[in-house]
């Protein structure tokens, strides 16, 4: 089983997330603060493929017109001496102090403004260092008293900004596409499109739903108590699948972002297994953060964890698929003719006049205790 990632995997990590100084709500940090060009070289000896940002973690947001050019042609050598990409950018609409109504739906028309302006500048920066997609979390998108936000209101200021970004993108000539990050709630008590089927719905009424697609990430649908599989199943069935965001979470809980496959290693699994089933060819972004107790070599083996995971999941989901005690239990579930009928008005009237029988079809037993047991087993490598 060869564990080293390679180019194809397409593994990346933003530098928020390599670049996490340990700081959480009840303590100070704990690792000292990294620039973007030490955190590439980090990246690189993980053996990473890429390295994705926001804006504000490249170029502060005060810097000067001759910062921004000396940081980038920085951060431009390092890439180039380690090989590292940058597939993907983002915008920081939540951390300052102007956003603190949201953005893009802030009930101060000032206030959309400035994040139009913001955003197009970090589209730049973006398509500058070779991004080919750009995601957007909406972390400060929503409120935390109904009294203060009309919600079809604030959807249609969402839609308003996208049909405007999608229209400069078009006009710049970028190949760039956006992808939805959907979350239910923190840091605000309610977000909008809190989840990817509110997402997916949402794309289908803008003006150029051919750009959009999601981002789902699995602790955020893990926060909701949503099963993961499903929701990139069906973005992956609308061909909206983006993007992805691959980190850990126990059900319930506040964002914790944990290490790929730590906490629920079943569900870990069959995500990799869709992914590479169906030929998920985008990037496997690792949005997640090592323990707050490591230093920067522990933040290495955070990293190399991740991938290691998901490549031994891999080879678990190749066993699967290949196991004939597995596919014999699968051949006898799905025994018969599994295609969907073709509609005619003969075809209804003799699937009307059919007859069934109710109590066979109540009576026969579906082997999915042993099929999962099998599944167990394999994952426990005693299989």
């Amino acid at each position: 089983m060869n564990l080293t990632p390679t180019p194809a995997d397409k593994f990346t990590f933003g530098l928020w997330t390599v670049g996490n100084p340990g700081r959480d709500p009840f303590g100070e940090p704990v690792r000292h603060k990294l620039s973007p060009v030490e955190l590439v070289h980090v990246l690189a000896e993980t053996g990473a493929y890429g390295v994705n940002f926001h804006d504000n973690d490249l170029v502060p947001i005060d810097a000067t017109l001759s910062e921004r050019s000396q940081i980038v042609r920085d951060f431009r050598a390092a890439l180039e001496s380690t090989s590292l990409k940058v597939p993907m950018a983002t915008t920081n609409l939540f951390n300052d102090p102007a956003f603190k109504d949201g953005a893009f739906t802030a009930n101060d028309p000032q206030v959309r403004a400035y994040a139009l302006h913001k955003t197009m500048h970090a589209i730049d920066l973006g398509v500058e260092l070779g991004a080919e997609m750009y995601v957007f979390w909406g972390g400060r998108e929503g409120v935390e008293s109904d009294a203060t936000k009309n919600p079809a209101e604030a959807i249609k200021r969402f839609r308003d900004a996208f049909n405007f970004l999608c229209a400069y993108v078009r006009d710049q000539g970028y190949n760039l596409k956006f992808a939805l990050e959907p979350k239910p709630n923190e840091p605000r008590g309610d977000i909008y499109l809190a989840t990817v089927g509110a997402a997916l719905a949402f794309i289908n009424t803008l003006d150029h739903p051919e750009m959009v697609g999601v981002n789902p990430e699995v602790a955020h649908e893990h926060m909701a108590g949503l099963n993961f599989l499903h929701a990139v199943a069906q973005a992956w069935e609308a061909g909206k699948l983006f993007h992805i965001d691959l980190n850990d979470q126990a059900f319930g809980r506040y964002d914790q972002d944990f290490r790929f496959g730590s906490v629920n290693l079943k569900t870990a699994f069959f995500l990799v297994k869709f992914l590479e089933d169906v030929g998920y060819s985008g990037m496997r972004h690792f949005d997640a953060h090592a323990y707050r107790t490591e230093d920067y070599e522990g933040v290495k083996a955070f990293a190399r964890g991740c991938m290691r995971t998901y490549l031994v999941l891999k080879e678990k989901a190749r066993q699967w698929n290949a196991d004939p005690d597995i596919q014999a239990l699968l051949a006898e579930i799905n025994a018969g003719d599994q295609s969907a009928p073709a509609y005619s008005r003969e075809a209804a009237a003799a699937l009307k006049a059919r007859p069934f029988d109710r109590a066979a079809l109540g009576a026969r037993g579906l082997p999915y205790e042993q099929l999962d047991q099998l599944t167990v087993e394999l994952l426990l490598g005693v299989k």
